[in-house]
């Protein structure tokens, strides 16, 4: 049950309500303020989850919309292009500092990340990867549709993200040039940025081509020790390389049409100078050696593991754009893709890495490494059209379409050339409609979406962990109906409340119960772990806005018969995926108060409480799944989460903001007993808060350039990143230290 807001929090929310840039699905202004929320209103149209621009205040949910402004707001302290989400979205889980997003959910379930609206990353093999996908100065905004959803396709569980890049607003041409230096007062922690920004808009026809190249150095703690490389992937020690380009031709008459053209590569690696050493955390660490008697997390050292290769994330994409914005009296648009990833971890000697079963007799004498590849390739063709006033009818509209996805991924153990998961194919074919009907002050939506997809898995033998058994491939048929309805009910001037119901499908990150076969006589169509994920969520809310500020807020419940909730195996130390009833209620609230023209509050909080059964079902069907007694921890929620921020703009051209991010202590606990054998269960996970304190300063020296000095972990807080405080696989990193950074701007 979600607890209510202490006296103390709600009177702080209520004052300094959060950002008017749609931090919830807003009102629109007043007309006396209409002209002074001009531009804010152009942010309060999205196009993710409909797919054609749309008021804000006409979607039925909490939609989050980061601004350009809050972005660079972000940059100006770290090049973390998750970070952003952490410091701006409630339900949103805090920054892994890596190149994983490991534990990065949105209300407790992982969301769908999208580039222009193109997927990233796939469902068939989650490997956490699909948060670093780009460089964030080319973008101009994200749109965040909180909460399950179908409308953009498989995987929208938690919610939908969507990146959308910049497209030149001005006539002529300009370029852009930025330059960055971080340090945290070491050598070996020096960073720098170089990126240049070109744009071209003609009456026809506009260019955007950026390129980048970043070089970060290694990290430190509060207390100035060395940051142990992550086994996902460390952002730390690496080198960014980023290449966008985008091209859009308008013609037919009165240029109703658009052919529009985009190609986006990038690829972050490790620079392969430091290995990570083990820390131990505490005398109850039974698997520390020599024993550990002081905690000290993990730490790096130079060096390198023999014949090991630099871990990395490479994304490419390609996609091409057609639109007809009279089109039998609609809108169409044809998004036709071809995207593909790669990500390399880096090397492990454990168990399930080597080359004959680790037993009572093993040499450990021949303990290998080995490394993880996942790659991932996927082409699809979305299509849309929508109809305002249909059959003459002002305020009725209708949305319809249909999406075509090929999916393809696989996971190999690079070193030794083995198949950990086999090659995996998924197509789908996904019809939609959607109709909204504006009455006066009240908007109704309702829509459709029919998922009909395949997944075809190859033949296939498990590594010596799982016993070296031979799997049969096979086709796994998947279909769901999601519908989804909603109200909005826009009660006076800056006020309005809203319900809605949705459904959200994807696939059970398919690789992991596939490598994890260790019985003979296996097929992919007995794999009961191969059924799809399906999520149904209620939420309600509420929405004002008015001269001096804003206040959104919204209460949810998100359920699943069959969900996916993640656990630590006690044998490799490794996520395990569980398969049984979850249940996910939250709260949020965020706001924002204006002093003036020249000081800006903001405020968000969001409370996430989630349960889970500690058994699944029976696979002989002599039992159930057991009740939802079991919470679900860090892995999968986030701690209670407050951030506040406050903008002064001392001067017509300078700025600064002091922000701050709190995420509570919380201690878990859950037993319970199973009535079919007796077995008893227990779960408890105790995790420490922390605040960080992020300050940035602007200044705009016109034809001279833009200064702008950040300092991430203002305070230097030494801490243990939240989902890191569960004992994992040598996974007990501290958060980053004190950064510094200035960056250089110029435009010309």
């Amino acid at each position: 049950m979600i607890k209510p807001l202490s006296a103390a929090i709600a009177c702080i929310l209520l004052a300094s309500a959060l950002s008017p840039d749609a931090r919830a699905q807003e009102a629109a202004p007043t007309d006396d303020n209409a002209k002074k929320k001009e531009a804010v209103d152009l942010d309060s149209v999205i196009v993710t989850g409909t797919r054609a621009p749309k008021a804000v205040d006409k979607i039925p949910g909490a939609i989050t919309v980061v601004s350009q402004e809050e972005v660079q707001h972000t940059l100006a302290v770290t090049e973390d292009a998750t970070a952003v989400l952490s410091r701006t979205v409630p339900g949103y889980a805090e920054s892994s500092q890596a190149m994983s997003n490991t534990g990065e959910t949105l209300r407790g379930r992982l969301p769908l990340r999208l580039f222009d609206g193109v997927p990233q990353g796939s469902p068939l093999r989650e490997g956490t990867r699909n948060g670093t996908f780009t460089d964030m100065g080319i973008i101009s905004r994200v749109e965040v549709i909180n909460g399950p959803s179908a409308s953009e396709g498989i995987g929208a569980t938690g919610g939908v993200i969507n990146y959308i890049s910049k497209t030149p607003d001005k006539e002529g041409y300009e370029t852009t040039l930025t330059t960055r230096y971080s340090t945290q007062g070491h050598e070996d922690s020096e960073g720098w940025k170089v990126g240049g920004i070109f744009t071209a808009k003609q009456a026809n026809y506009d260019f955007i081509g950026a390129a980048s190249y970043i070089d970060r150095g290694i990290s430190y703690d509060g207390d100035g020790r060395r940051i142990g490389m992550n086994t996902s992937g460390s952002l730390a020690s690496s080198e960014s390389k980023n290449l966008f380009l985008k091209g859009g031709y308008n013609f037919g008459e009165d240029g109703v049409q658009r052919l529009q053209l985009s190609y986006s590569k990038f690829k972050v690696e490790g620079k392969g100078e430091y290995i990570q050493v083990l820390g131990c955390r505490g005398p109850d660490d039974e698997d520390a050696d020599p024993p550990c008697v002081v905690p000290r997390t993990n730490t790096s050292e130079k060096g390198q593991i023999f014949g090991s290769k630099d871990a990395f994330n490479d994304f490419e994409q390609i996609q091409a754009e057609y639109s007809h914005a009279d089109f039998f009296g609609g809108t169409l648009i044809l998004n036709a893709y071809v995207a593909d990833q790669a990500m390399r971890y880096l090397p492990e000697n454990s168990d399930d890495k080597q080359l004959v079963k680790v037993d009572e007799n093993f040499d450990e004498s021949q303990r290998i490494y080995d490394q993880s590849e996942i790659d991932t390739k996927k082409k699809g063709l979305r299509t849309s059209w929508t109809r305002t006033s249909l059959f003459n009818v002002d305020g009725l509209e209708l949305h319809t379409g249909v999406d075509l996805v090929e999916d393809e991924a696989e996971q190999r153990l690079a070193l030794t050339d083995r198949t950990w998961v086999p090659p995996m194919k998924y197509t789908s074919v996904a019809p939609y409609l959607q109709l909204s009907y504006d009455i006066g002050p009240v908007t109704l939506s309702g829509g459709y979406r029919r998922e009909d997809g395949e997944l075809e898995v190859d033949d296939y033998t498990t590594t010596p962990f799982r016993n070296s058994v031979f799997v049969e491939g096979g086709k796994l048929d998947y279909t769901a109906d999601l519908p989804n309805a909603g109200v909005i009910w826009r009660v006076a001037d800056g006020f309005s409340l809203f319900g809605s119901y949705s459904k959200g499908f994807t696939l059970p990150n398919v690789g992991i119960p596939l490598r994890n076969v260790s019985v003979p006589g296996q097929s992919v169509d007995g794999i009961l772990d191969l059924q799809p994920v399906i999520v149904a969520n209620n939420e309600y809310g509420f929405n004002w806005r008015g001269a001096y500020g804003s206040l959104n807020g919204s209460v949810y419940r998100s359920t699943s018969e069959l969900g996916v909730s993640l656990q630590i195996d006690p044998t490799t130390a490794d996520f395990i995926m569980t398969r049984a009833p979850v249940e996910i209620k939250g709260f949020e609230l965020s706001g924002e108060l204006n002093f003036g023209d020249d000081v800006t509050l903001n405020a968000l909080y969001s409370e996430i409480r989630g349960k889970t059964s500690f058994w699944s079902a029976d696979r002989d069907g002599r039992f159930g799944p057991g009740p939802l007694n079991k919470p679900m921890g860090v892995l999968d929620i986030n701690p209670d989460k407050l951030a506040m921020s406050v903008t002064w703009r001392f001067l017509p051209n300078a700025d600064a903001t002091l922000g701050a991010t709190r995420l509570s202590d919380r201690d878990l606990y859950g037993t319970d007993v199973r009535p079919f054998d007796g077995a008893e269960f227990s779960y408890s996970e105790k995790t420490e808060g922390y605040t960080l304190w992020d300050a940035s300063v602007n200044y705009d020296a016109g034809r001279i350039g833009k200064f702008t000095l950040g300092v991430e972990n203002l305070l230097d807080e030494q801490y243990i990143l939240s989902w890191s405080q569960l004992a994992g696989f040598q996974n007990y990193w501290a958060g980053r230290g004190r950064m510094t950074s200035l960056t250089y701007t110029i435009s010309f």
